[in-house]
């Protein structure tokens, strides 16, 4: 089951729970209704209620005069949400890019680096600060894992362009390591890449204070990390499996 899928279900449960007498965490609805939202491929089957109730007091009042009876309030919120169950049953309505990583992840037996993306995917629209954190945490521990499988020491203490410098020359994906101009220009973007993470994640992410100047991350800023160190981490760590697979280090 994807994440998607289970935050869906997780919503419904809870809403169902407050409109039946129970008392729900708001900070937990607020989290699952933008988690939701935030999937452009969920727009036709989102309930219509959930875009205009945005808080739980809001959704009360909204139910509470709707349908009198606990009963007729389960069958309404299963009814709106079986539209949406069913698709992702159906089809599965994670990015493509979400399900490439994820897949790519899964091969590799370091739970470290599936815990991280786990938490980049999640937090993407509900908490961009913590979803920074954990793309810039995600590329770190699959150049870790390169290096530890590579047998490559490596300071434990260094700083991302650093660790991945000296995955990409384990790899042989060092634009020193090339003469082909097209293949330097790309492989210096992956660089500048990893030095942009670095720099976002210092600038907008959860891992320093700040002052009362301190600029904000947007879901927009998360959703650009993320996909950014996913790809980056799917790459790599495809590159280190057809490495290992030729039994060499050679490109």
């Amino acid at each position: 089951m994807n994440q998607v899928t289970v935050q869906a279900e997780t919503l419904q449960n809870l809403l169902i729970s407050h409109a039946t007498g129970g008392r729900e965490d708001d900070a937990e609805f607020i989290r699952l209704r933008q988690a939701v939202l935030a999937n452009v491929a969920l727009d036709s089957f989102v309930p219509s209620f959930l875009r205009t109730c945005r808080n739980l007091a809001q959704f009360w009042q909204f139910i509470k005069y709707k349908y009198g009876t606990y009963a007729e309030r389960r069958d309404y919120l299963w009814n709106e949400f079986r539209p949406l169950l069913e698709a992702l049953e159906r089809e599965g309505l994670a990015p493509p890019s979400d399900k490439s990583v994820t897949s790519t992840l899964e091969k590799f037996d370091a739970a470290h680096v599936q815990a991280a993306w786990s938490k980049a995917l999640d937090r993407r629209s509900s908490d961009p600060e913590g979803a920074i954190t954990s793309a810039r945490t995600l590329v770190e521990s699959v150049c870790k894992h390169i290096l530890d499988e590579a047998k490559v020491d490596y300071d434990d203490a260094a700083d991302l362009p650093k660790l991945y410098k000296q995955t990409a020359e384990t790899l042989r994906l060092a634009p020193s390591q090339h003469t082909e101009q097209v293949f330097r220009q790309i492989l210096g973007g992956c660089t500048s890449v990893i030095e942009g993470l670095g720099a976002l994640r210092n600038r907008l992410s959860d891992a320093h204070g700040k002052g009362r100047s301190g600029s904000k991350p947007a879901s927009r800023h998360a959703e650009l990390a993320v996909n950014l160190s996913g790809t980056l981490a799917n790459y790599l760590l495809a590159t280190w499996e057809t490495r290992s697979e030729a039994g060499n280090g050679s490109s």
